[in-house]
């Protein structure tokens, strides 16, 4: 509080030699013809220059204080005319309180101190000179009206101000939330991307790698065929990889970039899962058709998912994979003969993942162990 004492801004200070230099002028040069002239400071004396003083030096505190200096100015100025003292335009000063008590959101202190100013010295002159000067009366309440209206439409400004700034700050905020939930989709569709791609290619080249350490003796053509299966699946997975990290490079760096793999390259998928030593039977019904982009790459992760977990988990001999075309979209089924799942099944990350997926296209998965043994993820996914 004390620091506040002696702060004071530079508007403040303004205000306050413009109100003090206005008072002193209206009095040496006053608005109306009196014959004391130069003369008329010395009426002053003592007590009009302490009213004057008591009106004018409190706007240096304008605005830290606005409460209490409007009621020191408007206090002082409304004593300052019934007492006789020079006539002169000492009550801008309180004018100026006034309006800046108003434009500042103290409304009620405002009007409040403004009428009772104006009806006290109304009163009093009208008690003095015994008859109201109603023209006077009503110029001054003109003014006092002028002074409290102004406040209000400062202070509406400010409010409209205020307001948008709020809706300029909230926009950015909620523009930079935006950026933030995309960059997590973002970075959680090349998460999914990135396990799809690991996963199963390099299962299939660690199942097809262990062949071929078992076979390079015994049957070394077919050791051979192995390595060779793993060349090409290392061939694939580099491929993809790259396709997958490209989106991470620099605008000025953008390497070209093949499109994301769809239901039409399921035979090399399934032949890279065949090298492997699983049989895989492919399926199709319906008329087949490229679906859209997201349901495509979707579709293909899905079965890759699906048998991925199965060359990692289920020791099956054999897969059915199923794609059904129809019109209102794409179903997707992925079964094995192999041990299914013992009791207490959780779903791992590569399912949760495929389910995401669906949800995402606003369709659905289910993946659960088959009654008879084996396993079956099913999807629908729609357009």
């Amino acid at each position: 509080m004390r620091g506040r004492l002696w702060r004071t801004t530079h508007v403040d200070l303004a205000v306050t030699l413009v109100a003090g230099g206005v008072c002193v002028a209206s009095t040496v040069f006053p608005v109306v013809d009196t014959p004391e002239g130069l003369g008329a400071l010395r009426t002053l004396l003592p007590w009009g220059l302490l009213l004057m003083v008591l009106a004018v030096l409190p706007l240096l505190w304008l605005s830290s204080f606005p409460v209490p200096v409007a009621v020191v100015s408007v206090l002082a100025t409304t004593l300052y005319y019934p007492l006789g003292h020079p006539d002169n335009l000492v009550i801008a000063a309180g004018a100026v309180a006034l309006f800046n008590l108003v434009a500042r959101g103290y409304r009620r202190t405002g009007w409040l101190l403004g009428l009772v100013q104006f009806l006290i010295i109304h009163v009093f002159e009208t008690l003095h000179f015994g008859e109201p000067r109603l023209g006077y009366a009503l110029g001054m309440l003109a003014w006092v009206l002028v002074v409290l209206i102004s406040g209000e439409v400062i202070r509406k400004r400010h409010e409209y101000l205020d307001v948008v700034r709020r809706h300029s700050e909230e926009t950015e905020r909620t523009r930079e939330e935006e950026t933030r939930r995309r960059t997590s989709e973002e970075r959680l569709k090349l998460a999914r991307e990135v396990h799809d791609v690991i996963a199963h290619n390099i299962s299939l080249i660690n199942v097809q790698a262990g062949s071929a350490l078992y076979l390079i003796d015994s049957q070394p053509e077919r050791a051979a065929a192995a390595l060779a299966a793993i060349k090409q699946t290392s061939k694939e997975t580099l491929r993809e990889l790259r396709a997958i990290l490209g989106v991470l490079r620099a605008v000025d760096e953008r390497a070209p970039r093949s499109p994301a793999p769809g239901v039409d390259r399921l035979d090399e998928l399934v032949a890279g899962v065949r090298a492997s030593g699983v049989e895989v039977r492919l399926e199709t019904v319906g008329e087949p058709r490229r679906p859209a982009a997201g349901v495509d790459a979707a579709a293909y992760r899905i079965v890759q998912e699906s048998l991925t977990n199965v060359v990692r988990h289920s020791g099956a001999r054999t897969v059915a994979v199923f794609v059904g075309y129809a019109s209102d979209g794409l179903t997707v089924r992925v079964s094995d003969d192999g041990r299914g799942a013992g009791d207490g099944f959780v779903p791992g990350n590569g399912i949760a993942g495929m389910r995401d997926r669906a949800a995402a296209l606003g369709g659905e998965l289910s993946a659960a162990p088959d009654p008879g043994g084996g396993f079956t993820v099913r999807a629908w996914l729609p357009g």
